[in-house]
């Protein structure tokens, strides 16, 4: 049985191509890729990539200035954070939660509208597995030229998994039977009604927008298309804790707002999701609000 694709860059010794993540003394880190006679270079000095070619992982190398290195593979988070950009990444504290409250499974089905720098997709094709499938969809062909490089560098090459297409996914989508849906964009709203079609009865439906107005509008819409349960919404926060014998504290900096999540299961075919019993405050929808529950009272009326 042939190992999954990607699996052989992240163990064994240190091999020509694969990605080095340095540590110095301060935790400072620097990444960059094994080339057989070549130097690496810092104002403390340089040492030769082959020094760690056939090395084990978690080596330490010293540089002509004898300034120490602790040489190991990035993992992902460090390699999301580290790579070409586009447009903005998904924080690994992102990419984590839509992982496991999306229920993204191997040889699962997934579609994904936003591709970005190729973070979340990257996540998505370590999940799914070279069974499932990810087909991602991004409007500017910058941005997929750029994720797409930062995919395969990943993965030492094309994911067997992936496609990806440039293009509006509401004019695009024809995936059938699909298991999840990703939507990292402006408006998501604007996709659902494709989305709606294309998940199997119990598929999720997972969106991660910017500001609390995107995230009222696409709950809404959600609502309004009436085949999916309630919506769920939250965000999430990291903070690191400084440990240094009995002065043990949280750090200054933390990582704070980055988006919010969401996620709503597709109801079976002909199917009216259940009443919700909690009566929205009065003007909770503002005056010029004339969509679903306008009049004030429980939704579903």
């Amino acid at each position: 049985m042939s190992e999954p694709t990607g699996a052989a860059r992240r163990r064994g010794p240190f091999k020509v191509g694969d990605q080095v993540q340095l540590t110095d003394p301060k935790g400072r880190h620097y990444t960059f890729t094994l080339e057989a006679g070549k130097n690496f270079h810092t104002h403390k000095g340089s040492f030769p990539h082959d020094e760690l070619i056939g090395a084990p992982e978690g080596s330490v190398v010293r540089t002509t200035g004898n300034v120490a290195y602790l040489a190991l593979r990035p993992l992902l988070p460090d390699y999301v954070l580290s790579m070409p950009r586009g447009a903005a990444v998904v924080y690994p504290k992102d990419a984590g939660q839509i992982l496991s409250f999306a229920d993204i499974f191997p040889g699962a089905r997934v579609v994904e509208a936003g591709v970005g720098s190729g973070s979340l997709s990257t996540f998505l094709l370590r999940a799914v597995g070279d069974q499932g499938m990810l087909h991602s969809y991004e409007r500017r062909e910058d941005f997929a030229e750029i994720a797409q490089q930062n995919v395969e560098r990943y993965f030492g090459g094309p994911h067997p998994a992936w496609q990806l297409t440039v293009g509006d996914l509401q004019d695009n989508l024809s995936d059938t039977e699909v298991d999840r849906v990703v939507l990292d964009m402006l408006a998501p709203w604007e996709c659902l009604e494709a989305v709606s079609k294309a998940l199997v009865p119990g598929g999720i439906v997972c969106c991660y927008v910017a500001t609390t107005t995107q995230l009222a509008r696409t709950v809404e819409s959600i609502r309004e298309i009436g085949c999916f349960n309630e919506p769920s919404a939250w965000e999430s926060m990291v903070r690191n804790w400084h440990i240094e014998g009995l002065a043990v504290r949280p750090d200054h900096r933390m990582i704070g707002h980055t988006g919010f999540l969401l996620t709503a299961r597709r109801l079976a075919d002909g199917v009216e999701p259940p009443m919700r019993r909690r009566r929205p405050s009065k003007g909770a929808y503002g005056d010029d609000y004339t969509g679903p529950n306008a009049d004030g009272g429980a939704p579903g009326r």
